[in-house]
């Protein structure tokens, strides 16, 4: 399915947003969160349109297919973060920051991403 009419495209939350939330793209990472309603995303500034094809994934590939591993290596991860954090300034920003986040610079974050890829391909940020 492509799109549907326009005024269902902007208060629903259609199979178009619906793969750009799934998608790894820097330009979809942390976008359209809306579970029927579209227009929350539209409102706090985390909507994005499906404008180039969507990769699906993660930004990382797992190494297992394990069903538990799979659910949790999320938690693992920020587990393993805050044990290490230099202070416990940098543990909370592991805990309360954005995914990516890293004390000191050096982000992984969405945000940085899509500044990455944005200043690669020669443009402005979306």
């Amino acid at each position: 399915m492509d799109r549907l009419p326009r005024p269902l495209e902007w208060l629903f939350n259609t199979p178009s947003h619906h793969r750009v939330h799934h998608g790894a793209n820097p330009r979809y990472l942390d976008r359209n969160y809306g579970g029927i309603l579209i227009i929350w995303d539209r409102l706090f500034g985390t909507f994005e349109a499906e404008s180039e094809p969507v990769r699906f994934g993660l930004t990382h590939d797992l190494d297992s297919h394990h069903p538990l591993r799979i659910a949790f290596h999320e938690w693992a991860a920020i587990a393993r973060d805050v044990w290490r954090a230099p202070s416990l300034r940098a543990a909370l920003g592991f805990v309360l920051g954005p995914p990516g986040w890293r004390p000191g610079g050096g982000d992984d974050t969405a945000a940085a991403r899509r500044r990455n890829a944005a200043a690669a391909a020669g443009a402005q940020p979306a």
